[in-house]
């Protein structure tokens, strides 16, 4: 069996060179697995549904209406599958995964069986590999002060007593913080709550109504975000510039999908469509201005 995986892989690694390395790396891990461990996932969705686990008001990502990249991703499996598609919608706060992935009462089901997208290898959950890579970004006003910056060499170089006036809005705790801290800039820092109570807040706001109204300079988000929101404001200009990770402040993060620790077959099967329809998932996130980076 040794031989015959080494004859696999050895086949699938010429055949696959000109491909991106997740591709690689997804097609040796699909070959192997469809060769000796046949994929039987019907038993986790037996009436041939699948219920994926979302946030309701959540864009980009989901929202209640359909309308986030996830929901298309959703929809593009479902309709691979040929099953119906349902989500189980409950608030990204504290205890999300508690109480979605995870939530069952005894004689029921769970709630939901996936989540299009969560951080590579979450310890809480079992992830596939992932199927983009994205940053944090520097999202401007194109005008005044920070008018014509395109890198973030071009913002740091601004001179001293301009930089030191910015009002630059953050999420608490994110890799923002990090990034303010290295380059002397927390007194600059507009602090916004990670986690708000308000089911109506979303995180765009910070662009779409603080950003684009004059209440902020600048804004450093999750590269998503802000590509999305950006394409929505119409009343001034905003640029995006992306943040480069270094050692000592990563901010670029692999994003895989989700499933139950015990769902190994159903993992499996979750890659394998990753994998088979990789051009169609990028193309989806590439319509929602995701920036994306090479895995």
């Amino acid at each position: 069996m040794r031989a015959m995986q080494k004859i696999i892989i050895k086949r699938l690694f010429v055949s696959l060179t000109q491909l991106p390395r997740l591709k690689v790396i997804a097609a040796i891990v699909v070959g192997l697995t469809s060769t000796y461990a046949p994929v039987a996932f019907a038993e986790y969705m037996p009436d041939g549904r699948l219920t994926v686990c979302q946030d309701p008001n959540n864009l980009p990502f989901s929202n209640a209406k359909g309308e986030g990249y996830e929901n298309k991703i959703a929809e593009l499996f479902a309709k691979k599958l040929g099953w119906e598609l349902d989500y189980y919608s409950f608030p990204q706060r504290v205890g999300y995964l508690r109480n979605t992935l995870k939530f069952k009462l005894p004689g029921e089901n769970y709630r939901c069986d996936l989540l299009i997208g969560i951080p590579y290898n979450h310890e809480q959950v079992s992830t596939t590999l992932p199927y983009f890579r994205s940053t944090y970004v520097l999202v401007l006003a194109d005008h005044g002060h920070t008018a014509n910056i395109q890198t973030e060499n071009q913002f740091l170089m601004l001179p001293a007593t301009t930089l030191h006036s910015l009002r630059i809005g953050i999420f608490d705790r994110s890799p923002a913080t990090s990034w303010l801290v290295k380059n002397q800039l927390v007194k600059q820092a507009i602090p916004y709550p990670t986690l708000n109570a308000d089911p109506a807040q979303y995180p765009g706001e910070i662009i779409e109504r603080d950003l684009a109204a004059g209440k902020l300079d600048a804004a450093i988000v999750w590269g998503p975000i802000a590509g999305y929101f950006v394409s929505r404001v119409t009343r001034q200009p905003l640029v995006v510039v992306p943040l480069a990770s270094t050692t000592d402040t990563p901010l670029d993060f692999a994003i895989a999908m989700g499933v139950r620790a015990e769902d190994k077959s159903w993992k499996l099967k979750v890659q394998q469509f990753i994998f088979e329809n990789h051009s169609e998932i990028v193309s989806i996130l590439k319509s929602y201005n995701v920036p994306l980076l090479e895995n």
